[in-house]
């Protein structure tokens, strides 16, 4: 459905020539090619100048964030199951033992 198609574009061709001269066509598409390139120039200026690692630490920051109701509930036991394997392992453990000199 969107988008163009090749039988699109021939039409629009037709319909340029025959409004417009081929010397007309052939200037405009011209500047629309310069147009275009400095856009592609500023996009690629702008994406350097930005903070990549912020917006990758608010990407994954934003991926931990539930968007259900059943996400947030499996966040919170997961979590919860979480802290008890740890408290666990750390009771377990000879390093949480106080040696006595």
């Amino acid at each position: 459905m969107g988008g163009f198609h090749l039988s699109g574009l021939i039409v629009v061709l037709v319909i340029g020539l025959l409004i417009a001269s081929p010397k007309a066509l052939q200037s405009m598409s011209r500047n629309v090619g310069k147009h275009v390139g400095q856009a592609k120039a500023i996009k690629e200026k702008v994406l350097a100048e930005l903070p990549m690692e912020e917006i990758s630490g608010i990407s994954q920051s934003i991926s931990k964030i539930p968007l259900s109701p059943q996400q947030a509930v499996h966040m919170l036991l997961t979590t919860e199951q979480e802290k008890k394997k740890r408290e666990t392992k750390e009771e377990r453990s000879p390093s949480s033992v106080e040696k006595s000199p």
